[in-house]
């Protein structure tokens, strides 16, 4: 089920990247009147402060990097032009086999999902979401994916394995940088003992998704404070965390 490599040598480059809105607001609040930023800029910005995006500029620069190596990739999405809207990456290897290809909830790996393929199965497998094992079940145009959580609990998300046109990606993409939470987020994946777990830092709450379980952590009294939490977990620069998190402080009151 795992993708081929040379898909997965372009997947490994951004095993750093968290998915996070903090940039959004952080640009929304800049000059420029495109909001969307293009793979230049985003390049630009993470080796200036070590950040990366929210689901349509991690789409949109892994598509740029698998395009560059030859590897044929398009977008997905669901409820685009929403606040609900997600998008993701199909990629296709060189005998036709799709793989789904999620920065944007932070999947440790792309997972075949043609179930076509010999090596296809609908079985529980672990090492491709942190924190739980998954199943991928196609139907049709739609591709079911059931989380089974430590504790029992499962969970489904459902992805439309449409190809979206480019033009309209964008334009969604656009419409998604100009909507701003009040509530700060960054998910990022990190080493936990012989596991990559899943780091969340939602609405001033901090949490960690391991195969053991959930562990919520001590909240912090100062935006001093988790300016260094998230630098600690995700390399983000301070002088970054701090201001944006001051932002989103005025924003909300």
């Amino acid at each position: 089920m795992f993708a081929p490599q040379n898909i997965l040598n372009v997947w490994r480059k951004f095993d750093g990247f968290p998915m996070e809105r903090l940039t959004k607001l952080w640009f929304y609040n800049q000059e420029s009147h495109k909001k969307q930023r293009d793979v230049a800029l985003m390049k630009k910005h993470r080796s200036q402060y070590g950040i990366s995006g929210n689901c349509f500029d991690l789409a949109i620069w892994l598509l740029d990097e698998l395009q560059k190596d030859g590897i044929t990739a398009y977008p997905i999405g669901q409820q685009l032009n929403s606040e609900n809207a997600h998008v993701a990456v199909i990629a296709v290897d060189e005998s036709g086999n799709f793989y789904l290809c999620d920065l944007g909830d932070q999947w440790i790996n792309p997972i075949l999902i043609d179930k076509n393929n010999e090596n296809y199965t609908d079985k529980k497998l672990s090492g491709f979401f942190p924190g739980a094992d998954v199943q991928v079940i196609p139907k049709g145009q739609d591709l079911e994916i059931l989380y089974h959580r430590p504790n029992g609990k499962v969970s489904k998300q459902v992805y439309n394995i449409d190809p979206i046109d480019i033009d309209y990606f964008l334009l969604a993409a656009e419409h998604s940088q100009n909507l701003i939470n009040p509530k700060p987020l960054l998910e990022c994946r990190i080493p936990y003992k012989n596991e990559i777990a899943h780091w969340e830092f939602s609405n001033w709450e901090s949490f960690l998704s391991t195969s053991e379980g959930l562990f919520v952590e001590q909240e912090l009294d100062s935006i001093e404070k988790w300016a260094y939490k998230i630098n600690e977990v995700s390399g983000y620069d301070i002088k970054f965390l701090i201001n944006v998190l001051e932002q989103y402080k005025e924003f909300s009151q």
